[in-house]
């Protein structure tokens, strides 16, 4: 273990070197490289080929300027990305970012997480993510749509389906979709599986909306149900308000669970005795159609309380589920989750847990499913939209969602597998393992490419 500390600390030390001022890929890399090293140092021809070092360096990273028009005829330019990461075992896939806060640090974290992510899932599906740093709040449907289109002028050039399959994330819902795939089939002149996450009415899946959010519940019921338990009865810490936290919620509250809280930026919403079906309606409206904030969903209830700047983690709770944004569960929160009970931490968001969290949960032996396995439940769909699109046909609501609750089983079985210490899971590990030896053995098959 000795040996293996000091490889990892000199590997980061090479690692931040080449990749200066970006933080959260450096903790992304760090993560799977502590996960990794131990049973990287005793397969010699994983060493001799630097599997390592070349599964941390990106294809290629494309840069472009998006420039667009306001409705009051002002000219403004963005900066968008496509960081194509790896595409040894399928088409590079990750999803497209809207947000102030997108760097090219960030989404290179990304589509390193999304490599593993969706080598997990055991589709054939490489890693990639992208974006640009326009703020798509506040903004009217023809700015957006103007700069969609913008956006797609420029990108279009870099995908295709058996090439890079883009999808959504934070910012880029159904409507943005719509416009970047219009925008590409008039570039191109054809209709493609180019991007997932459409509409059903033209080539998207069933459950793909919902698919993230339920796909951690399956995830974490999984788990818990590997260790004798199930989430039924549970309380439920949820951040977040997006898709990924409202239908966790959903597949939560299905499943018997009791959902405490919901969050955005504003602050959170702490519902006492659960939340309500009626509640959870009120939210999806709120989000999905008004883009309203969620302090709303106390004004319109009783027995519902708004935080302003709190975060959920401070209530007492059985299972935390951060489905918010990266590093949003610190140090402290962790200490004050554990000291209130928490038996199970399950990640909706990429990375919302920071390192020292992340630690503290390994020290205490906090059931701890990371992003890269818990959320892969919506690529997993995306790919059985490509799947879907291929064969020109469209599944039943019922058959996506079985296939969805398989998926997150096997993914769950080899987390489990490549995780057990000591009669213990460590699914951090279990996943970061997982994921990476379908990707190395696929780079070593290949030779030196």
């Amino acid at each position: 273990m000795a040996d293996a500390k000091k490889e990892i600390e000199q590997f980061m030390k090479g690692l931040k070197k080449r990749n200066a001022h970006e933080p959260e890929f450096h903790q992304a890399v760090e993560e799977v490289v502590t996960s990794v090293m131990p049973w990287y140092l005793d397969h010699d021809d994983y060493r001799n080929a630097q599997i390592l070092e070349r599964l941390t360096e990106p294809d290629r990273i494309v840069i472009f300027r998006v420039s667009w028009e306001t409705d009051a005829g002002c000219i403004r330019a963005n900066r968008a990305w496509r960081v194509q990461f790896n595409h040894a075992i399928g088409p590079y896939k990750g999803g497209l970012r809207f947000d102030p806060s997108v760097t090219q640090s960030v989404l290179k974290f990304l589509g390193f997480e999304q490599i593993f992510k969706n080598s997990l899932t055991g589709l054939p599906m490489g890693g990639a993510k992208g974006g640009s740093n326009f703020n798509p709040k506040g903004k009217s449907d023809r700015e957006i749509m103007r700069f969609c289109h913008s956006m797609m002028t420029e990108l279009h050039r870099h995908i295709g389906e058996d090439v890079d399959v883009p999808a959504g994330d934070i910012g880029v819902g159904a409507r943005e979709i719509s416009y970047l795939f219009g925008q590409y089939m008039r570039l191109q002149n054809r209709w493609s599986a180019v991007m997932t996450g459409k509409g059903t009415s033209f080539g998207g899946s069933a459950i793909r909306t919902e698919a993230t959010g339920y796909g951690c519940v399956y995830f974490c019921d999984d788990m818990l149900q590997h260790h004798d338990d199930s989430v039924e009865g549970k309380s439920i810490a949820i951040s977040g308000s997006g898709n990924v936290a409202r239908y966790a919620a959903e597949k939560a509250i299905d499943k018997g669970a009791k959902v405490i809280s919901l969050s955005d930026s504003d602050g959170c919403v702490v519902i006492k005795n659960g939340l309500t079906d009626e509640q959870l309606k009120f939210a999806h409206e709120l989000k999905e159609v008004k883009r309203g904030r969620i302090s709303e969903l106390a004004e319109k209830f009783d027995g519902v309380q708004f935080h302003k700047d709190k975060s959920p983690w401070g209530l007492k709770c059985e299972i935390a589920m951060p489905c918010a944004t990266q590093n949003e569960l610190d140090h402290d929160d962790a200490k004050q989750l554990i000291d209130n009970g928490v038996m199970a931490v399950c990640e909706g968001a990429n990375m919302p847990t920071t390192s020292d969290a992340a630690d503290l949960f390994r020290e205490k032996k906090i059931l701890h499913a990371p992003g890269k396995a818990a959320n892969a439940g919506g690529v997993a769909v995306s790919g059985l939209e490509q799947t879907q699109n291929s064969m020109r046909v469209s599944w039943s609501r019922e058959k996506v969602d079985n296939r969805l609750k398989s998926i997150m089983s096997e993914i769950h079985g080899r987390c489990a597998e490549n995780g057990q210490q000591n009669g213990h899971v460590n699914y951090v590990d279990g996943a970061n393992i997982g994921g990476f030896r379908r990707v190395a053995d696929a780079l070593l098959g290949y030779g030196v490419v």
